[in-house]
């Protein structure tokens, strides 16, 4: 009997353990996701202002029409291009005895490493005439198929090689093993890949403007600088998160909810690579191609002008500055977003339902608007309610995280998603206190993707410009700021060690995440 009562006890303080973290959880998810809707709110606001006449006015009008389509061709061809490539790549340094295999999974990461808008001023200089549609896929396809490749490759990874192994038994051929098991089980990875490559073609300025390619952010920042027209650069952002609400949509009707945890260390065994034979050379081809386009043409490049400028270039008192400055708040943003986003990647995963897509979405709309809205949000909250934080250390931070607080999540997701949850019940039911069992279990297993989304998001601010232009206290002036200045003069070559340096910093940043995917695989 008395076994019983402690039985019983045992499953209510189990289930008192389940409640007590998810009530904590929620509430600073609900917190972050308040402070996610500040822009959106900031926009809603400007719209009431300014009228339902003149919002339908600025709207429904040709010019949206033309950014509408430009913008929703580029991700409609983009983001597909760059999940075959991706798979193909994955597959190949992951599944096959592909030669140099470990150093083609690297280079294949490497792109992350130099800034949107420098692939963009590479090929711009390389081939001035690469103007339009498809030199915008062609740019974007290069420098965001990483973020693709990554989740993709991890999952390879870890996928049970014994459920292939049964359909193959089962008599189905490669291909169709291949549709009908591996790629249902990188569900997830694909789908948080392409929404995070979606939000970034939704976002992304600097590269658009250098090939002369119209979207709504290029639009957007024209209109702000130019006329400093505060209402129909609003309205173009209003049209913006309706097509994130629509990225989220079809993400979250595509992912599903299946569970793809398994209780244990991982899979048993580690498949056996497929052997190439005949196909080693033209399979070499594709990593090879990539590398080239994606990598080569920027360094030759950057390194073409550097020669071209001479020492005259290296302004070392104005590049130590910049690069000191852009260091710190790398740093200091990237663990402010990573923080911010775990409670919201916990629930994602521990607690799906509409409460949690709500809250999900909320953080996700911040990520597809331009950096200039989200620092005009600021700007005007901080000027009229805390003018005390106008320009301050602080209020770049927040804008920084709010920012990049879909590339942690992303990866806090995808990490926390191969956590069993049955460890934090088990640790709960001896004894420990729900944060401790929280701690001790799932955020230490996602301890990699939390490295992984931090490398993400410093990345991300160490190539972000305009809302570090308008936040940023006097004074700070990041290697990004300096790029642009310079290359807005059509001094390419005083811009150059800015680009070199910013490459050069990134790579650290781009092998630890490299390195961190294959740790979460157990390698």
């Amino acid at each position: 009997m008395q076994s019983a009562v402690d039985l019983v006890r045992s499953g209510q303080a189990a289930g008192r353990s389940r409640r007590q973290p998810m009530s904590w959880i929620a509430l600073a998810a609900i917190i972050v996701s308040l402070l996610s809707l500040l822009p959106l709110a900031f926009i809603i606001w400007i719209a009431v202002q300014t009228g339902w006449d003149s919002v339908s006015a600025l709207v429904f009008r040709p010019r949206v029409g033309e950014l509408l389509i430009n913008t929703v061709l580029l991700v409609a061809l983009t983001v597909p291009i760059a999940i075959v490539l991706s798979m193909a790549l994955a597959w190949l340094t992951e599944r096959s005895d592909l030669p140099g295999a470990r150093l083609w999974a690297w280079l294949s990461v490497a792109p992350l490493a130099i800034p949107a808008f420098v692939h963009s001023y590479a090929w711009i200089t390389l081939v001035p005439g690469l103007h339009g549609l498809w030199a915008g896929v062609l740019v974007s396809v290069l420098a965001y198929f990483p973020f693709l490749y990554l989740p993709i490759a991890a999952s390879l990874r870890r996928l049970d090689p014994a459920l292939e192994d049964a359909a193959a038994a089962l008599g189905l051929g490669p291909w169709r093993v291949f549709a009908r098991v591996v790629l249902p089980q990188l569900r997830l990875a694909i789908c948080g890949g392409a929404l995070l490559v979606g939000l970034h073609l939704l976002a992304e300025y600097g590269l658009y403007v250098f090939i002369r390619f119209d979207t709504f952010t290029t639009a957007i920042v024209d209109q702000f600088q130019s006329t400093f027209n505060g209402p129909a650069a609003n309205m173009l952002a209003g049209v913006l998160v309706t097509c994130c609400f629509v990225l989220l949509a079809l993400e979250v009707l595509v992912r599903g909810e299946e569970r793809y945890a398994r209780v244990g260390s991982g899979a048993a065994r580690h498949r056996q690579r497929s052997r190439l034979g005949r196909a080693t050379l033209p399979c070499l081809a594709l990593p090879a191609i990539t590398t080239l386009l994606a990598i080569g043409v920027p360094f030759v490049t950057i390194g073409r002008w550097l020669v071209a400028g001479g020492a005259d270039v290296w302004r070392f008192d104005e590049i130590g500055l910049a690069l000191g400055q852009t260091l710190f708040l790398a740093l200091a943003g990237a663990l402010l977003a990573t923080i911010a986003a775990m409670p919201m990647a916990w629930i994602s995963i521990r607690a799906p339902g509409p409460l949690q897509r709500l809250l999900e979405g909320c953080n996700y709309i911040v990520g597809s608007l331009p950096g200039v809205v989200i620092a005009l949000a600021l700007v005007t909250i901080t000027v009229r309610i805390a003018m005390p934080l106008y320009q301050t250390l602080f209020t770049i931070l927040v804008a920084y995280a709010l920012m990049f607080l879909p590339r942690a999540l992303i990866s806090l997701r995808a990490s926390i998603a191969q956590a069993p949850i049955e460890l934090e019940r088990a640790a709960a039911s001896l004894g420990r206190p729900p944060l401790k069992a929280l701690w001790s279990t799932t955020i230490r297993l996602s301890a990699p993707g939390a490295a992984a989304g931090m490398a993400l998001v410093a990345l991300g601010i160490m190539n972000e410009l305009t809302a570090t232009q308008m936040l940023a206290p006097n004074g700070t002036r990041t290697l990004t700021m300096a790029f642009w200045s310079y290359s807005g003069e059509i001094d390419y070559a005083s811009a150059a060690p800015y680009a070199f340096i910013m490459v050069a910093m990134s790579l650290p940043l781009t092998w630890l995440l490299y390195v961190q995917s294959k740790r979460m695989a157990g390698r």
